[in-house]
């Protein structure tokens, strides 16, 4: 087949493993990484938990050091892109160099929900989801600090257990009426809930921060909805992100919660492709759209799309797995339990090592695991495979998970 250049509009889990891939699968032609933050394209999930611990210097997260990129003649961009021309097929970068492509890949992820309250532009009131952010946030925190989360998902509560473990006070304010409502049951979001205000935490649930206070630019806590005021010397907001559209869709290209790609992870031009958490992505497995934020999806979609690339197309198929560390305890998810009707628990919530296996319609579509690594494996297998077993089967503790597997 006929190729050329490939370009890789960002450096992120999804944008490096593409560049590795290509690599991998034998393809010679050139390949560039464009990357906007200034570092070595670097890992993410330790930045909310280890490295913000003070545990490394920034070079242990990156994936390779420069030479690799040097031996598997990778070319490192750290530039701006601000316009695609596809009738060219030409991308236009901040620096006014432009560069010509066989195949465009926007792995241009997301960035975070900012706040829009007052004070929000605060020095104090900070973000967690790039590196410069962590590094930020590691030379701010300090014993003894009253630290405001605002917002109880992965980052936020990943954060305040951390915080927390570094002798900080911490307060969680979430609109919500449990933690992690979006991601995963309730059976999960009580356990953790109670292991953080164990921990010293303090959780407030169904109130939103209506305003930061301060004086004279010196941030001294916030007011609630429900007419509370909370004093506090750092504010870390972790209220979602929205994917980075706005490149794709100035060029012409479709985009809602994502940008729009069907099940081979191609936009409707057939030179532009895009993946990981910008991409809104046609899901034969789930026979629907799904826009997912995890390093599996990410890195699995640049498999694909590296495997298309040099001959081997086939639609994408992975399946979802996430996790979260948070404090002592690991979360791990296998599936979507999105629209579950019934879960059922197994193991010991008591010891803290058990997992709800969620379910609808009678079949199996998620399980959520907390410190059983053994039933997420199982999950992923069982899953991967489009295999269920019985709810009975799930809650029973004699009944031995490998039999369905075999």
């Amino acid at each position: 087949m006929t190729q050329g250049p490939v370009l890789i509009v960002g450096a992120g889990h999804a944008g490096f493993q593409l560049a590795a891939s290509l690599r991998q699968h034998g393809f010679g032609e050139r390949i560039a990484l464009i990357n906007d933050e200034g570092h070595l394209p670097y890992q993410r999930p330790p930045l909310s938990k280890a490295y913000l611990k003070g545990e490394g210097r920034p070079d242990s997260l990156m994936f390779r050091p420069d030479k690799f990129y040097h031996d598997q003649n990778i070319d490192l961009i750290s530039d701006r892109v601000v316009s695609i021309d596809r009738t060219r097929r030409k991308l236009l970068l901040a620096s006014g160099a432009s560069l010509d492509y066989w195949h465009l890949v926007l792995a241009t992820g997301a960035r975070n929900r900012l706040l829009d309250i007052p004070n929000a532009n605060l020095e104090a009131v900070r973000y967690l989801r790039i590196l410069d952010e962590s590094e930020a946030l590691r030379q701010r925190i300090s014993s003894g600090q009253r630290v405001i989360v605002i917002g109880a998902g992965f980052i936020g509560l990943e954060f305040a257990a951390t915080a927390r473990a570094k002798g900080l006070e911490v307060d969680v304010i979430e609109l919500g009426t449990r933690v992690m409502a979006r991601a995963v049951t309730a059976e999960i979001s009580e356990f953790f809930q109670q292991r953080h205000t164990a921990a010293g935490i303090r959780i407030h649930l169904g109130v939103q921060v209506t305003s930061i206070e301060a004086d004279g630019g010196k941030v001294t806590g916030v007011s609630l909805s429900d007419g509370r005021h909370i004093p506090a010397d750092l504010i870390v907001v972790g209220v979602g992100v929205l994917p980075n559209v706005e490149l794709a869709a100035e060029a012409g290209l479709p985009v809602a919660s994502g940008i729009i790609v069907d099940e081979h992870l191609l936009t409707t031009d057939p030179n532009i492709s895009a993946i990981g958490d910008c991409a809104l992505y046609a899901s034969p497995r789930f026979g629907a759209s799904l826009r997912l934020e995890s390093v599996q999806n990410a890195t699995d979609h640049a498999r694909c799309v590296a495997a298309r690339l040099t001959g081997d197309a086939k639609a994408y198929d992975g399946l979802p797995w996430f996790w979260s560390d948070q404090g002592p305890d690991k979360l791990q998810i296998a599936g979507l339990t999105t629209g579950y009707d019934r879960v059922v628990v197994r193991g010991d919530r008591a010891q803290g090592a058990f997992s709800a296996f969620c379910y609808k319609s009678g079949q199996l579509v998620g399980i959520e695991s907390v410190n059983r690594a053994g039933d997420h494996m199982f999950g992923r297998r069982l899953l991967a495979a489009n295999g269920s077993i019985t709810p009975e089967q799930a809650a029973d503790t004699g009944f031995d998970l490998k039999r369905a597997l075999t």
